[in-house]
């Protein structure tokens, strides 16, 4: 009874790590809450169809980084800008979003060309 008991043991440790071999594994950095956005003198608007990207802090590293608020085409007509924000813990990266309906069929709407959106991790520095 003693070498069944010791064969299932030993069988027990030796499938554990085969179980889990598929299983995914990560983890995060929590710097806690974000410092409060900071005051800043905002441009006048380039043109007529840019929009207001509002300053907000990331994440880099083991702290928070202010990046400036800018103006910004929207990537397609019918984007829209969600801006960057903290819950539980957890950072969220702004992102365009929207249905891409620009009637030409290539989905490309009208560029891309005056911005920075790396999930808020810009390395352009402020502006």
């Amino acid at each position: 009874m003693r070498k069944l008991i010791q064969t299932v043991a030993l069988s027990a440790v030796l499938l554990v790590p085969a179980a889990s071999a598929n299983a995914q594994v990560s983890f995060g950095v929590q710097i806690g809450e974000p410092p409060p956005p900071r005051a800043y003198r905002v441009p006048p608007r380039p043109h007529s169809d840019y929009v207001w990207i509002e300053g907000y802090q990331y994440p880099q590293g083991n702290h928070y980084k202010w990046r400036n608020g800018y103006w910004a085409r929207p990537p397609y007509q019918g984007a829209y800008w969600v801006e960057p924000y903290h819950v539980n813990g957890r950072y969220y990266s702004g992102s365009w979003e929207g249905r891409r309906h620009n009637g030409n069929g290539n989905g490309n709407g009208h560029g891309n060309d005056n911005q920075n959106h790396n999930g808020g991790n810009p390395n352009n520095g402020n502006r």
